[in-house]
C-alpha cells in the first residue's frame, strides 16, 4: 500500500500476523464482509506423529481446481496433532468444507470455524537482531540481514532469486517498509520487524528475523 500512495485499502490475512494476504480495496464510506475465512481441518483416524501436514493439506486444496491465491496461511494446533486450520478466501469455504475429504493419504474433516484457537495465532518467539543500513533500498536491507555485500544483494535481485511480500523483486532500489517479508531462492527467508531513528553517523536502525 505504502509503495502506491493508496489511502484506503489493506492488506488482511485472517489474522494479524499473517503471511498470506489479499488486498482489500475500501473507499471511504464503504463496508465489506471479511474476505478471509477460516477452516478447521481434522485428520480422522490418524496415529501421530503420521499425520498429514502443510504439503499434503496444499496439495489437496490445489487438487480440488483451486488457485493457489484462494489459500492464506496454514497453520498447525500445537495441542493437537491431528487438527490445522486453514484461512482461504470467504467465497470458497464452502466448496472445501464439501468437498475436501482427503490429504495425502489420510481422510480428513474441513469445516469452517468461527473463531481461531489463540494458542494457534500465537507469534512463534523470534531471535531479533539489530543493524543499521545507509538506506531503505532493497539492496542494501538485504544485504544486512544476509551479511554480505550489496554487490551480491543486488546480483541476487537482478538474477530473479529475490520476492518480497511473495512478489518478484526487480529492482535493487525498490523502498523497504516495516513488516516486509524478503525471501531468497535457496538461502531462506528475513522479515523486516521494525524500522527505527537514525544513528550519529547518518544511518537507519532496522530490526529483522531470520525464519
Amino acid at each position: 500500500m505504502n509503495r502506491e500512495d493508496c489511502t484506503y485499502g489493506r492488506f488482511w490475512g485472517g489474522w494479524s500476523q499473517a503471511e498470506r494476504k489479499v488486498l482489500c480495496l475500501e473507499p471511504p464510506d464503504t463496508w465489506q464482509l471479511e474476505p478471509v475465512a477460516a477452516l478447521r481441518l481434522t485428520a480422522l483416524h490418524a496415529q501421530p506423529p503420521r499425520v498429514p501436514g502443510h504439503r499434503e493439506y496444499l496439495g489437496a486444496i490445489l487438487g480440488l481446481g483451486l488457485d493457489r491465491a484462494c489459500l492464506g496461511d496454514i497453520l498447525s494446533d500445537p495441542e493437537d496433532p491431528c487438527v490445522m486450520y486453514a484461512f482461504v478466501l470467504e467465497d470458497k469455504l464452502d466448496f472445501l468444507a464439501q468437498e475436501l475429504h482427503q490429504a495425502g493419504s489420510f481422510s480428513v474433516r474441513a469445516e469452517p470455524c468461527e473463531t481461531v484457537p489463540e494458542r494457534v495465532l500465537a507469534e512463534p518467539d523470534r531471535e531479533l537482531h539489530d543493524t543499521t543500513v545507509s538506506s531503505l533500498r532493497a539492496d542494501a536491507v538485504l544485504a544486512a540481514m544476509m551479511h554480505t555485500s550489496r554487490t551480491l544483494a543486488a546480483q541476487a535481485i537482478s538474477g530473479g532469486k529475490v520476492e518480497i511480500n511473495h512478489l518478484p523483486l526487480h529492482s535493487a532500489a525498490e523502498p523497504v517498509y516495516a513488516g516486509d517479508l524478503f525471501t531468497v531462492r535457496g538461502a531462506g527467508r528475513w522479515r523486516v520487524k521494525e524500522i527505527g531513528g537514525t544513528s550519529r553517523k547518518g544511518r537507519l536502525f532496522i530490526t529483522y528475523f531470520q525464519y
